[in-house]
């Protein structure tokens, strides 16, 4: 099957910082990747490198092409939204529509006002103007008017209230993706976006310390909420976290037979952002 992204032993350091070690990565067409990791894991400069923004050493093809040989015609097929939006602050949007009309060659400007139709951002206000949600709205609009195959996300949607994120994230499946497109999202706010994944890495320390397809979760962990005298036969269990509940632990578990576990209490799939903390924390401790 051909990869979208094909990436092996990328590594960047940066002085003595080594901000991203040794990370593999293999995307296909039609799927929503979440790239998940706490500030300083490694994401942004991962994502840099997917760009041909950063040099790295290892190798990497994004469509076939050398994202720094080949960045002219890769940026052709990639978009690319920052959580701080650069756009041309003293345009109105009129001439910002105009401008990426006249510089993208696949751009559809009537797309991009149909979305915008349906916003509050009104075509005659300068970009300066507008508010943070109003801003990433347009930077969406037009986005989503260009016909990409790749859309990387880093933190979309940081700052904006539950209502602009949520909307933001409706708009993006609703009225983008399909099945030939591909999607990053590197956020912080993992549940959020947890229900429109296919994909999930976990980064640490500049490491990749989960790759995992969504479809696969359920039957690979396992989240046991405990009380009283089964906690201590719970925690005999080899497990990778847990953490306090009212009256008990929630423990979560890799590769355990559920049969195994529903004797002990209330059996569940665990989320994604519990699972990130159990796993981060393990990392942590061993790295101790």
């Amino acid at each position: 099957m051909n990869r979208v992204i094909e990436a092996r032993g990328l590594s960047r350091q940066f002085a003595q910082v080594q901000a991203v070690d040794g990370v593999d990565l293999s995307l296909k067409a039609g799927t929503v990747l979440g790239l998940i990791g706490p500030n300083g894991a490694g994401k942004t400069t991962l994502l840099r490198a997917l760009l041909g923004l950063t040099d790295c050493d290892g190798e990497v093809q994004v469509l076939g092409l050398d994202p720094r040989r080949e960045h002219a015609r890769l940026m052709q097929q990639v978009c690319f939204i920052a959580d701080t939006a650069v756009l041309p602050r003293w345009m109105t949007v009129l001439q910002l529509l105009d401008y990426v009309s006249g510089i993208h060659p696949r751009f559809d400007r009537g797309q991009a006002e149909r979305f915008l139709a349906n916003t509050e951002v009104g075509v005659k206000r300068k970009v300066a103007e507008l508010s943070k949600g109003m801003t990433v709205q347009l930077h969406l609009a037009l986005v989503m008017a260009i016909d990409a195959r790749v859309l990387i996300l880093d933190e979309p949607t940081l700052g904006l209230d539950i209502l602009f994120r949520k909307r933001f994230y409706e708009q993006l499946l609703n009225d983008y993706f399909d099945d030939e497109r591909t999607i990053i999202i590197s956020t912080h706010q993992v549940e959020e976006v947890q229900n429109i994944l296919t994909e999930v890495v976990f980064m640490s320390r500049g490491r990749v310390i989960l790759n995992k397809d969504m479809a696969s979760f359920e039957t690979t962990f396992s989240e046991v909420h405990v009380v009283g005298g089964a906690t201590a036969r719970a925690e005999a269990i080899p497990h990778i976290g847990s953490r306090p509940i009212l009256g008990g632990r929630a423990i979560i578990y890799e590769g355990v037979d559920r049969a195994l576990l529903e004797p002990l209490g209330q059996v569940r799939t665990p989320s994604v952002s519990d699972l990130f903390v159990a796993k981060i924390g393990g990392e942590a401790h061993h790295g101790q």
